[in-house]
């Protein structure tokens, strides 16, 4: 598929004019992604538009007063893309809504990988990287439909950290890293849990990418109810990295193996009781593409060089075994249109030099692209947070 250029777009300002100023640089891709989920999800649970808007409602009163300044953001959104807030909403909460309808008669189950946003996370840390350096990042698979709305965002918000990140045009919080070394990458799990309202995931993720120390992103991730099961990889550009899955009951973790970790949309680290008598996976394929990917990435501590090292990840991040559905996903034919996934975007962040790169759609057939700006530019950045005197420094 010939793709015209991956949109980058730079926010700065209030959490309104930064909202305004993405909606205005996306406003064509946002209506784009409204008309695409407006036929997709009537397709899948039945709703039309304003019922879907109705439903988005539900969510307002928690995020308003969970994260006031995001929801400031998705008004600038609505009045830069000239949208209503509901209709920012529902794109920031399509997964919440898919989840919900799949429970709730009359409306069609959903095919069950239609619930989550199927990908393959990884980590390279402590010497899995022949070049010494720290690489986390995933390939993002979602519907097909959804590729030309992929955007890059830079959102300048001092005094907090400056995120780069990938998403759907109009979402607010997604994937990516900051300049204070943190960065998220993250995967669906499935299962059903009920409980009531929970944060939606774009704004998790987001809270998590504002953090300026480590400590307060695990906090989000640890203290906060989601609606529905992610995963969450949450890495730090002094090396340490910790594999979240995050329920709305409770979470399971793990660390990288041997400096290397990788996670699909399978539970990896535990089984959460709800679901342990009759658990299965989502997507069965993460049950292969998680040992492929490590396969692959396990070649990378061999390398001789930053630019062999980048070849091997892609070559990884490229495997094609049980294609369609595999690491680097294609759209399987056999499927109503609506129902088709791909591989929307690689990406590969060096949390050592703070380069981040993007493939413009498969890796198989698209290159890494280094995006403009370097993460660690910005308030708290890593670098210099790394090379401050010790507390013994500082006492003697």
């Amino acid at each position: 598929m010939s793709r015209s250029a991956l949109r980058v777009i730079e926010v700065s300002g209030s959490p309104f004019e930064r909202g305004r100023q993405y909606g205005t640089a996306a406003e064509d891709l946002i209506t784009r992604s409204i008309g695409y989920y407006s036929e997709a999800l009537a397709a899948q649970t039945g709703l039309t538009w304003d019922q879907l808007r109705a439903k988005a409602r539900g969510w307002l009163e928690l995020c308003t007063s969970t994260a006031p300044d995001l929801m400031q953001e998705v008004e600038g959104l609505a009045a830069g893309s000239g949208r209503d807030v509901l209709d920012i909403m529902v794109l920031n909460v399509r997964g919440e809504i898919i989840y919900d309808a799949g429970a709730t008669p009359p409306a069609p189950v959903p095919e069950e990988r239609d619930d989550v946003d199927g990908c393959t996370t990884f980590v390279l840390t402590d010497g899995a990287a022949g070049d010494g350096h720290m690489y986390v990042g995933q390939n993002w698979d979602w519907r097909y439909g959804t590729q030309e709305t992929a955007v890059i965002l830079r959102v300048v918000q001092d005094p907090l950290p400056t995120v780069i990140m990938q998403a759907e045009a109009g979402q607010i919080g997604r994937q990516g890293a900051n300049s204070a070394g943190i960065a998220l990458n993250a995967n669906g799990l499935g299962g059903r849990f009920g409980g009531g309202v929970g944060l939606p995931q774009t704004f998790i993720r987001r809270l998590v990418l504002n953090q300026a120390e480590l400590p307060d992103a695990l906090n989000v991730l640890f203290r906060t109810k989601p609606h529905i099961a992610s995963n969450a990889v949450l890495s730090h550009a002094s090396g340490f990295a910790i594999d979240v899955e995050t329920t709305p009951s409770r979470n399971g973790w793990m660390y990288p193996q041997d400096g290397l970790l990788v996670h699909g949309n399978h539970y990896q680290a535990f089984i959460p009781p709800q679901l342990a008598e009759s658990y299965r996976p989502v997507s069965v394929d993460s049950l292969f593409r998680v040992p492929q990917a490590q396969r692959g990435l396990e070649k990378v501590r061999s390398a001789a060089s930053t630019e062999e090292a980048r070849k091997l990840i892609r070559t990884a991040m490229s495997d094609h075994l049980g294609f369609p559905e595999s690491v680097c996903t294609h759209p399987d034919t056999r499927r109503p249109a609506s129902r088709q996934w791909s591989t929307i975007l690689s990406s590969c962040v060096d949390l050592t030099t703070g380069e981040y790169l993007v493939t413009n759609g498969t890796p198989c057939d698209h290159s890494y692209e280094l995006m403009p700006w370097n993460v660690f530019d910005g308030p708290g950045s890593a670098h210099e947070s790394m090379t401050a005197p010790s507390l013994m420094e500082i006492t003697e």
